[in-house]
């Protein structure tokens, strides 16, 4: 029976790491830079970071604008947005490297993170 459990969950997390959805995304910047984040480190504007309501800290997602179909692999390490109708909130430097202020995405799973606090 634990085979079986074993499995399941191995097949669930290999579907949820391939899943791919639209997201409106928005990035956040200076009025953060410096400040911790719900994850505990600290909100460095110029990393390749990202905030997101329910993923787990550390988790890996791929974000690509729909428009200009740029890339970009940022790691969860805060909670939000807050503003209704986005889903994600990129740093400064991952929106400004797939030219995005306001803008649709796409967000793959690339691995998911423990999810623990960690104060840096």
């Amino acid at each position: 029976m634990s085979y079986l459990i074993k499995s399941l969950v191995v097949t669930l997390s290999l579907l949820l790491s391939t899943t791919v959805f639209a997201a409106n995304t928005s990035y956040y910047g200076s009025k953060f830079h410096g400040k911790r984040t719900a994850s505990g480190s600290i909100f460095n504007m110029n990393s390749l970071t990202a905030a997101h309501r329910t993923l787990p800290f550390g988790t890996k997602v791929q974000v690509t604008n729909q428009k200009t179909k740029k890339s970009v692999v940022v790691k969860i390490t805060d909670r939000g947005p807050y503003i209704r109708g986005r889903i994600l909130d990129l740093s400064k430097a991952a929106a400004s490297q797939i030219d995005c202020q306001l803008c649709t995405t796409t967000m793959k799973v690339l691995s998911y993170g423990d999810g623990k606090y960690r104060k840096e």
